[in-house]
């Protein structure tokens, strides 16, 4: 999006898409959450260690906030910068943070730095789910994968 030599209407494209993407993001993570609220993970195979089990407690809610906090930013970026995030514009709602540069260069600063932790951790995750489910066999990964029954 910001790749110098880029067209500007490719860029524009890239940042609309982005835009409300990170819309969507939000809204299918909440909805994820209600769903966990109303039904909980099964627990983990008896065999992990505590620590296993308390890494996973703590990266699973990481991710939730990672993933709840980056569109935020990215909507305090974009609210704050004074540009428009086109789908909830057409839909009438409002700007909910004030025309702010301050706080504009604050919230992409955030954005970009939990982009990187974002894509760090996802790395991390997967790498632990491969781990259990390749390696390690210890029905971690069967737990999580579709159609196992194991939901």
């Amino acid at each position: 999006m910001v790749q110098e030599g880029l067209p500007r209407e490719t860029a524009n494209m890239l940042f609309i898409f982005h835009k409300n993407v990170g819309v969507l993001v939000l809204l299918v993570v909440l909805a994820r959450l209600a769903y966990r609220f109303f039904n909980p993970a099964p627990p983990l195979p008896a065999g992990i260690n505590p620590l296993q089990k308390r890494i996973s407690h703590v990266s699973h809610a990481l991710l939730y906030v990672l993933l709840i906090a980056m569109p935020i930013l990215g909507y305090t970026r974009v609210k704050a910068g004074g540009f428009p995030i086109e789908y909830l514009d057409a839909m009438g709602i409002p700007a909910l943070v004030p025309r702010s540069e301050a706080l504009a260069d604050a919230a992409q600063t955030a954005h970009f730095v939990g982009g990187l932790l974002l894509a760090a951790l996802i790395a991390a995750h997967v790498g632990a789910a491969l781990l259990h489910g390749i390696i390690l066999r210890d029905g971690v990964f069967r737990r999580m994968w579709f159609g196992t029954g194991a939901h």
